[in-house]
């Protein structure tokens, strides 16, 4: 059976665990003061990797978070990606350093293709991209701009740059519970041939269902979850 992957969400600001609604940095709801813990917790129960992103580093462009990111890499025995204010090479190859598996690329990626295809290229599956969609546009700066290249096109550039992989979250969605909205990803799975992992408005487990059967004839790859989870509405036992 194919691989569907139930990531855990967890989000840095000021050193703690947060969630935000919809991006809105002014609509943040904490949830645990030691995100070390957070992400033990998740490894204990199962959880086989772990996305982490800096939304401290998102807003001011640059990584903020990287002390606290490291001690949470080592912490855990699982493959950790890592996001938020990665705009340069140098920030690349630090949080590969520290041990991160993974690190995604969003901003830059949109203000310098050519940058990213660079990045692309030379480090293959260990860079992502995060392709945020607010109104249809790929958005920036912590969500807070909003681009003006349809999402999908901006998908298939990306892609012919040398993408391995999609990161696509809808910000609309985003800490909502509002349950996932499949129709902007499927069109994305018709538009690309790379993996793509979904986020934004899971709330139970019918949604990670309906992703997983729909993963079986696409290259969707897996959910990042956040709210549900430290809500409680998803449930922490779903990787059993």
């Amino acid at each position: 059976m194919k691989r569907f992957d139930v990531i855990p969400a967890i989000d840095l600001r000021g050193g703690y665990a947060v969630r935000l609604l919809q991006g809105d940095y002014e609509r943040e709801t904490r949830y645990h003061d030691d995100p070390i813990a957070v992400a033990q917790h998740w490894t204990q129960r199962g959880a086989p990797r772990l996305h982490i992103v800096d939304l401290d580093g998102a807003k001011s462009g640059e990584p903020v978070q990287q002390e606290i990111i490291a001690r949470i890499i080592q912490a855990v025995n699982i493959p950790v990606q890592v996001g938020g204010g990665i705009r340069s090479e140098a920030h690349i190859q630090r949080l590969l350093n520290a041990g991160a598996e993974r690190v995604i690329l969003g901003t830059i990626a949109v203000q310098d293709p050519d940058f990213a295809e660079r990045m692309f290229r030379t480090y293959g599956e260990r860079v992502a991209l995060a392709l945020d969609v607010k109104s249809g546009v790929p958005a920036t700066h912590g969500w807070q701009i909003a681009s003006g290249t349809p999402y999908l096109e901006f998908a298939r550039q990306m892609a012919q740059r040398g993408a391995s992989r999609l990161i696509f979250t809808q910000v609309e969605l985003d800490g909502t519970l509002q349950g996932v909205t499949l129709e902007p990803l499927t069109e994305l799975l018709k538009a690309v041939s790379i993996p793509v992992i979904v986020s934004g408005g899971v709330r139970d487990v019918v949604d990670i269902r309906t992703l997983r059967a729909l993963a079986r004839s696409t290259s969707l790859e897996g959910v990042i979850v956040g709210k549900a989870l430290y809500e409680g509405t998803l449930g922490d036992d779903v990787w059993q």
